[in-house]
């Protein structure tokens, strides 16, 4: 699926810092933790706690945080739509990244097992 340059240049310019409490709102009001949101972000990004609250004083943007990011090996298993888009289908390679984080975040306020949401039940 092609996203268009404006939509990917607003995807890479957007700080991490920016979205984090929306984050943070979205897994709380659906009963999830800031503990659990962090262990979903570090599987992804290979950030521990410790390094995003650096990124976000940091005010990096995503281009910068996925730049920096060991992304997971497995990042590829997260699939689906969000906003509109079917990850899997995303050229822009930083769009998808964001996207993947976008997944995650609602797979764990949706209440998805976090096995399920990191991709390790083996199948």
């Amino acid at each position: 699926m092609t996203t268009t340059p404006e939509h990917d240049q607003r995807m890479a310019t957007m700080t991490f810092a920016s979205v984090y409490p929306h984050y943070v709102t979205k897994v709380e009001r659906k009963g999830r933790t800031i503990a659990e949101l962090h262990q979903v972000i570090e599987w992804l990004t290979g950030f521990d706690s410790k390094k995003q609250q650096e990124l976000i004083e940091e005010k990096v943007n995503f281009e910068t945080f996925f730049g920096r990011a060991e992304l997971n090996p497995k990042a590829d298993l997260i699939t689906g739509s969000i906003c509109g888009y079917r990850i899997e289908e995303i050229e822009n390679p930083l769009t998808r990244q964001v996207r993947y984080l976008d997944k995650l975040v609602d797979e764990l306020a949706k209440g998805r097992k976090m096995e399920k949401i990191l991709r390790n039940d083996n199948k």
